[in-house]
């Protein structure tokens, strides 16, 4: 009990002191294991007998991403973000309907395309982060003068 206790406190810490670059790629590899999850137990239930319960633990795995998606949406900033922001939010939005109709038939090639899509843009979000972290640390800090 105390091991799941410290589990969930780490878990907590970790997501309060993230930078927003961070939450988002901890959002997009939330997505990506809810995804594989999903496609294993598809791929398990198409390889076999269909089993309810691997239906349902699909069905979940979907709604999770498309939670998931729905508060990448909801994090956009079109004031900032303009054109960007509209194409993600066109986007994330095409995620959801794809995978709405996965989830009905049991589509595993839509799911694999939304998976590979979200991992693209999992991947640029680092390249970002690692760019504006190298600047940063190139930029010169600024500060008062305290020569004079």
């Amino acid at each position: 009990m105390a091991y799941t206790n410290a589990i969930s406190v780490y878990k907590e810490t970790k997501v309060t002191t993230a930078s927003k670059g961070q939450l988002i790629i901890m959002l997009y590899d939330g997505a990506l294991k809810q995804l594989d999850r999903g496609l294993d137990l598809l791929g398990m239930n198409l390889a076999g007998k269909k089993d309810p319960a691997k239906i349902e633990q699909i069905s979940k795995a979907i709604l999770k991403t498309q939670e998931i998606i729905t508060e990448l949406m909801t994090s956009l900033d079109f004031d900032r973000g303009g054109e960007i922001a509209k194409n993600l939010f066109a986007l994330y939005t095409w995620f959801n309907g794809e995978l709405f109709e996965a989830n009905i038939k049991q589509d595993v090639r839509r799911i694999t395309i939304v998976r590979n899509l979200v991992d693209e843009l999992r991947t640029a979000w680092l390249e970002i982060l690692a760019k504006s972290a190298n600047e940063s640390v190139e930029r010169p800090i600024g500060g008062i003068n305290i020569a004079g």
